[in-house]
């Protein structure tokens, strides 16, 4: 029987700005995509938050997640297939991982961060106030006249 190699993966998973709301349930699930895959999580970390070059289902921000885990290499179409039919995953890429040792990967390890991050999301107003707009500062009275 030949034993299946397992290797260590990098992933990339866009998240709209309406999932990353409620982040705690976003992390999970993506946690849940791996560990169906046969999966183990080495790090995971916000990566950033911004604005998506291109429209993606109708949403123009994006929570990017970063994850380092190690999987069998058969098992990587299945959670690719996972994040592709998953609504809460808007895209993800995923990439084998040999550049970083796991020592560099466990470097990378922000979860509490994003815990933290989870937290603060899930305590915010669902409706908050709107923000009134600052008005353009007013020129100087004392500004020379130009001309």
């Amino acid at each position: 029987m030949t034993k299946v190699r397992t290797y260590n993966y990098e992933a990339m998973f866009l998240l709209s700005q309406a999932v990353a709301a409620d982040l705690n349930s976003a992390i999970e699930h993506i946690k849940e995509i791996i560990s169906r895959g046969s999966g183990e999580i080495i790090a995971m970390r916000k990566w950033d938050e911004r604005r998506l070059a291109y429209e993606i289902q109708g949403q123009k921000r994006g929570y990017y997640v970063l994850v380092y885990f190690k999987a069998p290499g058969p098992q990587i179409a299945h959670i690719e297939r996972d994040c592709n039919l998953s609504e809460k995953v808007m895209r993800a890429m995923i990439l084998r991982c040999d550049h970083l040792s796991v020592d560099e990967m466990t470097a990378a390890d922000a979860r509490k961060e994003l815990e933290i991050e989870a937290k603060m999301r899930a305590e915010r107003p669902a409706n908050p106030a709107p923000v009134e707009a600052a008005a353009a500062p007013a020129p100087a009275a004392d500004a020379e006249p130009q001309g």
